[in-house]
């Protein structure tokens, strides 16, 4: 595409494509994905931000408020309209629906998030969520809030497939699936994941394609391959597998469904 892509091109595919979608910490990593026509990017509002913008003109970059950085709906706008002049094309929120309502109302896409939300996760713990039919329905009552307040996407992480499914066929917002099998939208990694430079723990949705090599010459070959492999591994639908995902059972599920019914 000879020009930046934007929320209307995406929620017009939406249905009828996959996207790659990479959250990438570098503008060397930006460069690497728009290579391999990775246009769906994310990245946190740092230093990198303008110059991640310049290595991938064209993609879709949402970029992340710092959870706390707003104490009100006021600020959350102040700062969304602050990200998006500096290059944003939406704004990654896991503040409540009140502050994205105030956001979306002003014309600023904003990404929510539901399922594992690491600056929710005192609440959960780190794990999968959705696997009871119960907290299925947390999820999906999250999900149909964010889209009540005028989202225009919403990162699903680690919840069951078919949980996933049944976001991304009962909202118009844009699914970026996470940890949730090849169900969503978007099928989306953080560049560290691919590219083996995540340090601690490593997710279980993850999956490694390069070792890091410290000569930047030699780094960036082996995060265009690393990209490429990920990208074919999805095309071909070797990537996920069931290792990657997680899954609730028959009765949760149709439990589930008979309880989705009554929002």
């Amino acid at each position: 595409m000879a020009r930046r892509l934007t929320t209307y091109d995406l929620r017009s595919a939406k249905g009828s494509r996959k996207w790659l979608q990479l959250h990438v910490d570098t503008p060397a990593e930006a460069a690497a994905a728009a290579a391999c026509d990775i246009v769906i990017l994310s990245c946190e509002p740092d230093h990198n931000l303008e110059a991640i913008r310049r290595a991938a003109p064209y993609a879709f970059l949402s970029v992340g408020m710092p959870h706390g950085a707003a104490a009100s709906p006021e600020e959350a706008v102040r700062l969304g309209f602050a990200m998006m002049k500096r290059g944003a094309d939406a704004v990654y929120s896991s503040h409540s629906p009140r502050f994205i309502e105030a956001m979306a109302a002003e014309g600023i896409p904003v990404t929510g998030h539901v399922g594992l939300v690491p600056n929710r996760a005192t609440w959960t713990n780190f794990r999968a969520i959705g696997r009871t039919a119960e907290e299925a329905l947390n999820v999906l009552r999250a999900a149909k809030d964010l889209e009540n307040a005028g989202a225009a996407c919403i990162e699903v992480e680690v919840v069951p497939v078919r949980l996933a499914e049944h976001i991304t066929r009962s909202t118009p917002l844009i699914t970026m699936g996470m940890g949730c099998g090849n169900a969503c939208d978007t099928q989306y990694l953080f560049s560290c994941d691919v590219l083996g430079t995540h340090a601690g723990h490593y997710p279980r949705h993850a999956k490694r394609y390069a070792d890091f090599v410290t000569l930047e010459a030699e780094l960036q070959e082996k995060r265009i391959s690393a990209f490429r492999a990920f990208g074919r591994d999805v095309a071909e639908g070797s990537y996920p597998e069931a290792k990657h995902q997680v899954d609730m059972d028959d009765a949760a599920y149709d439990r589930f469904l008979t309880l989705s019914q009554s929002l």
